[in-house]
């Protein structure tokens, strides 16, 4: 719809376009779906992630928005007055995804056709010969294999797009039956989020003396990371932490994780403790407290503040 068919390898993207290069963290909407099911409210459908369902490459493509103005999709005024809504993205595999055309032709919005990662070509196992890489929007609007893209007034079909497979529901609902799955929005943009790396749980610190607590965080969308918070008593007081490499990326296209650092002390005594964590983005969103008030049924975007328990060593000393 408002473009004409046009066919086009990968020698003609090289060739026909300028070459772009993004550094991008791409999560699956599941990511710390574990910490949902250790809630009163039970088990979500899905793999149980741990906070390892993320990544973060430099991906090397075209921009779909070149492409979409080379087939004389010009603008976002004419997009909508042409009724185009949607971009959709159809796999070697069968698997269709779609993002707003807003995004899809937003200069600022970085969205590439990828045929390199990490400056070599784009492997097999994640997407190449071509893949979509959608910065700042769910892992699965990341197509791999893209085979078809079409301009739409509709979403994509298929459970990624329309099915319960990406959609957030309510803490309540514990069953579809009698829910309309199409009408309820499709995840597209996350919500801020952040993890401790290091220590691991089970981990052992000194008494009274003081350890490194280091940390990735991320928020969709493009937003910034503005600050890390970081407790070594389960949230009663805090510790902002230093902001590292991620950073400098503009608080408004940062598209990939940010690190982060802080030095904490261990309590005195022999004992287990709670660190956690919780980051702020750009837009001043941060994280809930508990996983229990955004739990859902299929177990997506948690962000709850990330919690580790170590532990401080017992020191034996002779009684004599």
């Amino acid at each position: 719809m408002g473009v004409k068919p046009i066919a086009l390898d990968i020698k003609d993207l090289k060739h026909r376009f300028l070459k772009k290069e993004v550094t991008v963290t791409i999560q699956c909407g599941g990511n710390r779906r574990s910490e949902f099911n250790e809630t009163s409210r039970g088990n979500t459908s899905g793999i149980g992630w741990g906070f390892g369902a993320m990544s973060t490459a430099t991906f090397g493509g075209t921009l779909l928005r070149d492409v979409l103005l080379y087939s004389g999709l010009l603008r976002p005024e004419s997009a909508e007055q042409l009724g185009v809504r949607h971009v959709q993205f159809i796999s070697a595999d069968g698997l269709q995804a779609s993002i707003p055309v807003e995004k899809a032709l937003d200069v600022y919005g970085d969205v590439l056709l990828a045929y390199e990662m990490n400056g070599e070509p784009l492997p097999k196992e994640h997407g190449g010969p071509l893949r979509v890489v959608v910065p700042g929007h769910v892992g699965v609007r990341n197509v791999k294999w893209v085979q078809q893209i079409v301009t739409s007034p509709e979403e994509a079909e298929g459970p990624w797009q329309r099915g319960i497979a990406y959609k957030g529901f309510a803490p309540g609902v514990t069953t579809f039956e009698g829910i309309d799955i199409e009408g309820i929005q499709s995840i597209q943009e996350q919500p801020v989020t952040s993890a401790i790396v290091c220590p691991q749980r089970g981990s052992v610190v000194e008494p009274g003396q003081p350890f490194d607590v280091t940390g990735f965080a991320w928020s969709g969308g493009g937003r910034g990371i503005v600050r890390v918070d970081v407790s070594a008593d389960g949230g009663k007081s805090w510790k902002t932490a230093t902001l590292k490499e991620g950073s400098e990326q503009h608080s408004r296209r940062a598209w990939a994780w940010t690190f982060w650092e802080v030095e904490l002390f261990a309590p005195t005594e022999a004992q287990e403790f709670e660190i956690c964590c919780k980051a702020t983005d750009s837009s001043y969103n941060s994280q809930p407290e508990s996983p229990e008030p955004i739990w859902n049924i299929r177990g997506l975007n948690n962000n709850s503040w990330h919690r580790v328990h170590i532990s401080v060593a017992c020191n034996d000393e002779d009684d004599d």
